[in-house]
């Protein structure tokens, strides 16, 4: 079902109706706050308003699209946002209608995969894990009997890229026990549990997506410094971006689920796809180098469909009035989407609750295509 949802994402091959044309007018500033965020009307950031703002029509009616947030970032100014109602859902517990706004965690799912990278990319720059291409079993001295010839060639490249090798199935629904991530958080020791599975593939030449490659970053990030991934990325990537809500879900045994266990606000969410097209940098510091934000979102191995994968991050491209435009993408199931569009200096975050709908691949897309990339090129430069 994974795999279904994930060439429909690819492909857009899901019919997305469209309403008679509705009049916008301009959504005016975003909310003003402590989060450090400076704002701006869209017209002021480069945003065409009609085109922008035509958005919050569209998907109030659309109720089947499910959308919970929208917020746009254009030239480091946050330019645009707006939330609706619906049904939220707190990692596979649907709660009754939420009426989201600017202070709401949202569930990120596989979004906080993407987060994982950014650790472990902040524990390289520090010194505290010492390259991308260390050997997974070495550090895990306590299960030197999983050592194979196969494993032994794991590196933490292999884990960012999801071309480990091991055999995991998630292309069956998250409601199916056989699923690999399902077991693996109803294991006794996730960690265990993600070393254990057969080497299906050679390291480094077969993309297959899976949770395990977050679980077994995180637990290397405690190994090496200490902390939970919950403990180091507060104290290394939110406080430093001055996130300071959220809320993490953990396995059994207490450790928070790097995977997908993720809650963030959207204007956070944000913030996140800001660090990464400022190369690292926020607010003139330099939280995680640029060199591995670049080598992040560039391609490091093909991907679904006609994408490529970064280090837990995805790397996709519009066409829009004949032009194309090159954008990466922190993807999380329900529709949760970070997409980073450096070439029009630009960050786009989609919530949605569409969990269990084959809408959730698209429907971003139409955010994204139909609203956000035509008012950034509509508009021209910044007023």
């Amino acid at each position: 079902m994974r795999r279904c949802l994930l060439l429909l994402f690819l492909f857009g091959l899901l019919v997305i109706p469209r309403p008679a044309a509705a009049q916008a007018s301009d959504c005016g500033l975003p909310a003003t706050g402590p989060d450090g965020w400076a704002v701006a009307a869209p017209a002021e950031a480069g945003l065409d308003p009609a085109t922008l703002c035509a958005a919050v029509p569209r998907f109030t009616e659309w109720r089947q699209a499910d959308v919970h947030g929208i917020v746009v970032v254009r030239h480091g100014r946050l330019a645009f946002e707006h939330y609706f109602a619906g049904a939220d859902s707190l990692y596979g517990v649907v709660t009754l209608d939420t009426t989201f706004d600017a202070g709401t965690l949202h569930d990120v799912r596989s979004v906080t995969k993407s987060v994982t990278s950014l650790c472990l990319g902040i524990a390289l720059d520090h010194g505290w894990v010492k390259t991308v291409d260390a050997p997974v079993l070495g550090f895990f001295p306590e299960w030197s009997e999983l050592d194979t010839p196969e494993k032994d060639r794991i590196t933490l490249r292999h884990l960012l890229t999801m071309s480990a090798g091991f055999d995991w199935n998630e292309t069956i629904p998250y409601t199916d026990p056989a699923n690999s991530e399902i077991r693996m958080i109803r294991s006794p020791n996730p960690y265990r549990f993600a070393l254990e599975q057969p080497v299906v593939a050679p390291p480094g030449e077969v993309y297959n997506y899976s949770g395990g490659s977050a679980a077994l970053i995180s637990a290397v990030l405690k190994k090496t410094t200490g902390r939970s991934i919950e403990q180091f990325a507060k104290d290394e990537l939110f406080d430093p971006l001055g996130i300071t809500a959220m809320a993490w879900y953990h396995y059994g045994n207490g450790d928070p689920i790097a995977a997908s266990g993720l809650r963030l606000r959207p204007r956070d969410m944000a913030k996140l796809g800001q660090l990464i097209l400022n190369h690292g940098q926020w607010d003139g510091r330099q939280v995680v180098s640029a060199s591995y934000v670049d080598a992040a979102i560039a391609p490091q191995i093909n991907g679904q469909g006609l994408f490529f994968y970064g280090y837990q991050f995805w790397l996709g491209r519009s066409f829009i009035d004949g032009r194309e435009i090159d954008w990466a993408a922190a993807v999380g199931l329900g529709g949760q989407r970070i997409f980073v569009v450096p070439a029009l200096d630009l960050v786009a975050v989609v919530t949605a609750g569409l969990y269990n709908d084959n809408l959730q691949g698209s429907v971003p897309l139409v955010v994204l295509n139909q609203y956000v990339l035509p008012a950034a090129m509509k508009h021209g430069p910044a007023q």
